[in-house]
């Protein structure tokens, strides 16, 4: 530490001085606190005498070491951490989980549920995802928006985390918020969109328990990743940023898929570009070892793709839904990219496993990719656990039976057959010379007793689950499906689309979907 004698200025040694850049980013915009005129972090230090390039300070009455001076810097290191801390506190941040629209892309696996609702790997739900992420990074206050077939997502929340389930989240709150009507011309009208879902319930962040909230995270409830939010938040205070979006680096093969940004040298968004094609494509290229990138993989992708995954000041994202943009309905494609040269948005760079499961081939692939060694995603991390509701199951029961590259779920029964490359959810029932390859089966949501299959068998009606001697290549079953015996499932013809729902099934991307609750009798070949 040295101590001018003409200003009087305090300088902290290099390393506590480059803590508190970081850790006094976020709250100064012009930069860091000033030690000015004896004061260190607003308490007044008694200097009568400054000896200019030592570390003592002597009184001028009698000589004696003054010790204030150190008592101030070990203060000034605790006030540092603790504003550290301050910037890691998920009691200041709230998160909402947008449930999506209708789902035409995922149908028919969204006939009957919500996009959020929809199982996957076997045993979880999408929406355990972005609600462990929240839990595993100490965020314990959670709404969750929805509109569509909220039914069996409202029943799944209220299972899996309410009070009762083991999940623990203290003084917090995980509240599930559907669309509703309110008094007024506007409160006629239901969700229009992401940001439009949020202004409708915008009176929550006036509520006595949001008084303590800096920040909100917007999540998405289709989303495959294990991801820190408090990392992420962190970023977003200490860089002071009004909106940071997390992103991902892209190549061109997907790019046009996604709300791609251009940034500058310091992250800072200085355009947004919702799904551009051709040259606007071309046009959002920017170099991405700006991000941390190697030279090789920033040539391999070339783009910053928006994960859907934003942080707003509070303040900031009331502003913006209420009074900037109230007739604004998307974060996407309105919102974000009107921001963009009126706020100070930054780009928060996540180069890990992440998978947009909005359609029927991408929920298809993303499940078996499961099964991959290695895999590029996995569900089995004893420090970041994947939450899901307790189901109180018994082990699998697989009796002469080649499993290869698969996930065989808990509480399923597999006799004498072959499953490849394949996810068989709960409480599933293959019997005798069943083949599943490339198959995600969802499972059931009940058992039936070996007494009611052996009455449905007699009745010639079929039981859930897969029948004798069937063989079932690139299909999605959903739940509590009865498919018989002697079937043929492989789609051979090619065909991409038919709907063939009065059989009980859809092709959709060339992927086979069993309705749930259908039937798919003895002997059809599809």
């Amino acid at each position: 530490m040295a101590v001018s004698a003409d200003h009087c200025r305090i300088t902290l040694s290099s390393a506590i001085q480059s803590r508190s850049s970081v850790a006094l980013a976020g709250r100064n915009p012009r930069g860091l606190v000033k030690f000015c005129n004896g004061e260190v972090m607003g308490k007044k230090l008694q200097l009568s005498q400054v000896q200019q390039g030592g570390s003592s300070i002597k009184n001028k009455k009698n000589g004696h070491v003054c010790k204030s001076l150190l008592t101030a810097d070990v203060a000034g290191e605790s006030k540092l951490r603790d504003l550290d801390l301050e910037k890691r506190d998920p009691k200041t941040v709230v998160a909402i989980i947008l449930g999506g629209g209708a789902g035409t892309r995922l149908f028919p696996l969204t006939k009957r549920r919500a996009k959020p609702a929809v199982p996957i790997g076997g045993a979880y739900r999408l929406i355990d995802v972005p609600m462990s992420n929240c839990i595993n990074s100490g965020i314990n206050k959670v709404y969750i928006l929805t509109q569509f077939n909220s039914a069996s997502l409202n029943r799944h929340i209220s299972h899996a985390y309410n009070f009762g389930s083991g999940t623990t989240f203290g003084d917090g709150y995980v509240e599930v918020l559907a669309a509703t009507q309110t008094p007024g011309e506007s409160g006629k009208k239901w969700f229009q969109g992401t940001a439009d879902a949020v202004r409708q319930f915008h009176w929550l962040f006036e509520d006595a328990r949001s008084k303590d909230i800096e920040d909100v995270l917007i999540l998405s409830g289709d989303h495959l990743y294990r991801m820190d939010y408090m990392d992420y938040i962190q970023n977003h205070r200490q860089s002071g940023a009004d909106i940071t979006i997390s992103c991902l680096p892209m190549d061109d093969s997907r790019a046009s898929d996604f709300g791609l940004m251009k940034i500058d040298k310091k992250g800072k968004v200085l355009s947004f570009s919702e799904k551009p094609k051709g040259n606007d494509l071309k046009a959002m290229a920017v170099d991405t070892t700006v991000l941390g990138l190697s030279v090789e993989e920033a040539l391999k992708k070339p783009y910053i793709a928006s994960m859907g995954v934003y942080v707003f000041k509070k303040e900031i994202l009331l502003n913006l839904l209420r009074w900037r943009f109230p007739t604004a309905n998307d974060f996407g494609s309105e919102i974000i990219p009107a921001s963009a040269n009126e706020f100070f948005m930054k780009a928060y760079l996540f180069n890990d496993y992440w998978e947009d499961i909005g359609t029927i081939r991408s929920f298809f692939e993303a499940n078996l990719a499961l099964t991959e060694h290695p895999n590029k995603f996995s569900f089995y991390d004893a420090a970041k656990p994947m939450y899901t509701s307790r189901r109180n199951l018994p082990p699998s029961k697989i009796d002469g039976s080649k499993i290869v590259d698969s996930i065989i779920s808990h509480g399923s029964f597999l006799t004498d057959c072959l499953i490849e490359h394949s996810v068989v959810g709960i409480r599933s029932r293959i019997n005798t010379n069943v083949h599943l390859k490339d198959t995600v089966m969802l499972g059931a949501d009940y058992y039936e007793t070996d007494s009611e299959v052996l009455s449905l068998l007699a009745e010639g009606r079929v039981p859930v689950g897969i029948g004798e001697n069937t063989k079932i290549k690139d299909c999605i079953i959903d739940k509590n499906a009865r498919i018989g015996n002697n079937v043929v499932i492989a789609n051979t013809e090619g065909v991409q689309e038919a709907d063939r729902s009065s059989e009980g099934f859809y092709i959709r991307s060339g992927v086979t979907v069993i309705l749930k609750n259908s039937t798919i009798e003895d002997g059809l070949s599809i």
